[in-house]
């Protein structure tokens, strides 16, 4: 009996698991970088690049995943591999935060749009943003 009630709740979590999450709705699409000005008491920034955003499209959803297509330039001659740490999301909070794990090659000059998840928050990502070589 016990097994059998064992066997019941594991298939009722791999269901429940298995649910897809809400759908992704757009939130706003960016072409022009804002000018946001949140204090950085922690100084947060991302690692120096040679990355520049070109521009971003914000999604989200009803259980709080934040979500950005963001189009990302190599300005380098050279092949550079863009990661999670070239890039921050500035959510409405004023919190900065990196995206989820994630690694692209990019070849010189080349330009590529992506998907990356910035984790769930009931604030929206307002901006993504890379720094440049000072």
């Amino acid at each position: 009996m016990l097994k059998g009630m064992i066997t019941i709740f594991g298939i009722f979590l791999l269901t429940t698991s298995a649910q897809a999450s809400e759908p992704l709705s757009v939130d706003r699409a960016v072409t022009n970088s804002l000018e946001l000005s949140f204090p950085n008491e922690s100084k947060i920034q991302p690692e120096i690049s040679d990355f520049d955003v070109l521009n971003y499209i914000l999604m989200s959803n009803e259980d709080g995943e934040r979500w950005v297509v963001v189009t990302i330039r190599n300005k380098a001659t050279g092949t550079r591999t863009l990661n999670q740490k070239h890039l921050l999301g500035l959510l409405a909070s004023g919190e900065r935060v990196h995206p989820h794990e994630f690694k692209q090659a990019y070849l010189g000059n080349e330009t590529i749009s992506l998907t990356l998840n910035f984790g769930e928050s009931k604030f929206p990502v307002l901006e993504v943003y890379s720094r440049d070589k000072i």
